[in-house]
């Protein structure tokens, strides 16, 4: 029996997803990836035609933003970073401030792939049960772990365990340098471990123009999903950029 290659699993990926894997010689709509400044954190600014609390960018642009909670195995992180830059896809890292604590080169190797890089609280705690002090310190601590390794406090917040924030957290963070709460109207539900068909089925089943997605670092399945999922999103013509490049 001959080698089996990464295409022909990512073709058994799609087939099963209910998908074609487009032949090497067949057209394949070219997908501009927008520019972006890979040496700089950016500063978290209002966006005034938006709401406080975001979950989906413009649907009427062929652009998407494929957004990662950071926590977990960073092998897995640099294996998806590194899979979506092949693909001259950018994405969004919300990252856990304990997890910068541990691994520091990550901030900047998110940066120096042109990625966003936002707050994702400092313990990855139920935000919304917590009272103010507590809300202020998880949200605080993270951005200034992101502001000493980077300059910045980030482009965005995610609160953890929940994907919206309550009002008195979408304050705080406003308060701490994020006009915008970011939430997502597609759950891979990666962190379930379903299996990478599972991911890739869910992600490409309901993502459209403008969808922001939710995935995760330190999950085998994301790592081995996330291949098909570019290919597919490149044979639809969808760009995935950056959450700031998606909202600009």
């Amino acid at each position: 029996m001959g080698r089996v290659t990464a295409t022909d699993r990512r073709a058994v990926l799609l087939a099963t997803a209910g998908l074609t894997l487009a032949a090497g010689c067949a057209t394949r709509k070219a997908v501009a990836h927008p520019a972006h400044s890979a040496h700089s954190a950016g500063t978290a600014s209002a966006l005034p035609a938006l709401n406080a609390q975001l979950t989906h960018g413009p649907r009427d642009r062929p652009r998407v933003a494929l957004t990662f909670h950071g926590n977990g195995d960073p092998a897995t992180a640099r294996a998806l970073l590194t899979e979506a830059e092949k693909h001259g896809a950018r994405v969004t890292v919300l990252a856990v401030g304990t997890w910068l604590d541990a691994h520091p080169d990550i901030a900047r190797r998110v940066l120096d792939g042109g990625h966003d890089l936002g707050n994702h609280t400092l313990h990855h705690l139920d935000i919304n049960a917590m009272s103010e002090a507590q809300a202020r310190a998880e949200i605080v601590g993270c951005a200034e772990r992101i502001r000493r390794l980077t300059g910045s406090v980030g482009t965005w917040f995610r609160p953890s365990r929940t994907p919206t924030a309550s009002p008195l957290v979408t304050r705080l963070a406003r308060e701490a340098g994020y006009p915008h709460v970011l939430s997502y109207d597609v759950d891979s539900l990666d962190f379930t471990s379903p299996g990478a068909t599972a991911v890739a089925r869910k992600v490409l089943a309901e993502i459209r123009e403008g969808s922001v997605v939710s995935l995760h670092f330190g999950y085998a399945d994301t790592v081995a999903a996330l291949p098909v999922v570019l290919e597919e999103l490149d044979r639809r013509g969808l760009a995935a950029v950056t959450t700031t490049e998606l909202f600009s």
